[in-house]
């Protein structure tokens, strides 16, 4: 069986209509995109270098599923009239989410499944506001696709203009290389975009926040929050726009505009480091950190759509949600998405006791386990915000490894802190997904700022030989050259002390991304990696270094 990538002939109206919504092909595409910045992107200014003329508009990301289209967006200035989405013939007026009025989403549903659907912002009188483009809807449930493309990453954010000091001295890439590494990405033109977590970087109350988000850089650049106040509707929202807007509108521009995208929050996007000590616990989140973390997805990217199953507690009405839902491409991969972070509970929490605590409510963990052995697609993947198989002593993993006074990686010493329930839920899961014969158990997880990929076979006195679980670390794509883990932490990522695993590709600490390439027989996992000692212009032809394949088992 021939690679993914090999057999692009194979994929012609998926190409096709890349061609005419981008202007260009994928081969244009990954062509060099010479002097990248925040406001020189492939396709920025009143005409990219696509030809796709974004005019006042600032930043595009859509999400989709077989029926609908959710857009987030934002213009370079306020907007005096309220702006309309057109798609085909129907109009959507857009729902203003800050004060100013320079963020705006908009929401179509009932639109046709599998179709390739015209995209444009105008002005009340019908005024373009940029040029029009493409957007194709998912298959519908029921039906059985041949194949799917989903590009997935982690750890994009990072004010760049802040903390950096040269190459050899910062703690995040420069915007303009990680919008080329995205270029190089949508070059393999993916159906969809999963970007797994830290969003932003402006930690607060936790070790390094004297640095980042209360420094008197952070204040000079954006102002300081006022914690007991609202963030929507007050001086915090203009804050939270000046210290996240470069990076995430900043960032993805309009590049993602005819990629469905779907955003999960980890640790960060909360504004802080999960860390533990006598002094400071970060989580669970404070009022103040859900607020922070809910007002940025409202702006800048779009909620998750739900799917079937997801607890209504957790859901926003209207069939969205804000941290649990689910990516469904017909019968052929269903993606279960769920924030690690939101609804965390510890051993601190007078309600529950150690063991009960847990990174996701019961509700949500009963849901995932449902859908990991109910649903009746032939590919499910997991996709948590926080890794799986792999630790670097944090506080806030899955495992208990923990740093001993000899500065050793030890699972059989106490992590402060640390309550069993964790690692009790992680084993539920694990069991779960592991229980269907019928699919290859599959995580593909972010966070750690690193490229991995292996598989578990036993998990305490759980034992998995009988269709051991994978696990794949996606690749970061913002992470500088002081922020991998072996920097950070002085701790390079291993496998739990409480795991039976095999790596595949050890931990690599460099900037990357995966593709996930799915037919009928197989899920195929394609890895990309950059270090900034190859030069950005090496970028625009990444191959990938790693494919491995997980068949279906009796497909």
């Amino acid at each position: 069986m021939k690679h993914p990538i090999e057999e692009e002939g194979r994929r012609p109206t998926r190409r096709a209509f890349l061609k005419q919504g981008l202007g260009a092909s994928a081969a244009a595409l990954a062509a060099p995109l010479a002097g990248c910045s925040r406001d020189d992107t492939p396709d920025a200014g009143p005409a990219g270098a696509g030809g796709w003329r974004s005019g006042e508009v600032a930043h595009l990301l859509p999400t989709a599923d077989h029926r609908r289209i959710l857009l987030k967006a934002s213009f370079s200035r306020p907007q005096r009239h309220t702006p309309l989405l057109v798609v085909g013939d129907r109009r959507a007026a857009g729902v203003r989410t800050d004060m100013r009025g320079r963020f705006f989403t908009f929401d179509v549903d009932g639109l046709a499944p599998s179709t390739d659907h015209r995209l444009q912002l105008v002005r009340g009188d019908g005024t373009p506001l940029c040029d029009d483009w493409p957007l194709r809807t998912f298959p519908a449930p029921d039906t059985s696709p041949d194949r799917f493309r989903l590009l997935a990453f982690t750890c994009a954010g990072g004010p760049d203009d802040l903390y950096s000091f040269g190459s050899l001295f910062n703690a995040y890439l420069p915007i303009a290389a990680r919008q080329r590494l995205l270029a190089r990405a949508l070059a393999y033109a993916p159906d969809a975009m999963i970007a797994n977590g830290d969003h932003v970087y402006w930690d607060m109350k936790s070790r390094f926040g004297w640095a980042m988000g209360r420094s008197p850089v952070a204040w000079w650049r954006a102002g300081f929050f006022d914690r007991e106040s609202p963030i929507a509707g007050h001086s915090n929202e203009e804050v939270l726009v000046r210290a996240f807007e470069r990076q995430i509108a900043g960032l993805y521009g309009v590049l993602f505009r005819s990629t469905p995208s779907f955003f999960l929050q980890d640790d960060h996007d909360y504004g802080e480091n999960d860390e533990a000590s006598d002094a400071l616990r970060t989580f669970p989140a404070d009022p103040f950190m859900k607020d922070l973390a809910r007002t940025t997805q409202r702006l800048f990217y779009p909620e998750l759509i739900a799917g079937p199953g997801v607890p209504a507690a957790w859901q926003l009405g209207g069939g969205l949600a804000e941290s649990f839902g689910t990516l469904r491409y017909g019968r052929l991969f269903e993606a279960l998405l769920y924030d690690c972070r939101r609804a965390l509970t510890n051993a601190s929490d007078p309600a529950t006791g150690d063991h009960a605590s847990g990174f996701v409510p019961p509700d949500v963990e009963a849901w995932l386990a449902a859908r990991s052995q109910g649903s009746d697609a032939a590919h499910l993947v997991h996709m948590p915000s926080t890794p799986v198989l792999w630790t670097a002593g944090k506080w806030g993993e899955w495992y208990p490894d923990f740093k001993d006074e000899h500065g050793d990686l030890r699972a059989d010493v106490e992590k402060p802190y640390w309550p069993e329930g964790w690692n009790a839920q992680h084993d539920r899961l694990l069991s779960a997904v592991a229980s269907r014969t019928d699919r290859t158990p599959v995580f593909a997880s972010g966070d750690l700022h690193a490229i991995a990929s292996g598989r578990i076979l036993a998990s305490g006195d759980l034992r998995l030989d009988a269709n051991p679980v994978a696990s794949v670390l996606v690749g970061p794509v913002g992470t500088g050259a002081l922020g991998w883990p072996s920097k950070f932490r002085a701790q390079r990522p291993l496998p739990s002390g409480t795991l039976r695993a095999e790596e595949w590709v050890e931990p690599i600490e460099e900037n990357g991304f995966s593709l996930l390439d799915v037919t009928p027989e197989a899920l195929t996992v394609s890895m990309f990696r950059w270090h900034p000692d190859q030069g950005v212009a090496a970028i625009d032809s990444l191959e990938p270094f790693d494919v491995r394949m997980y068949p279906r088992p009796g497909a």
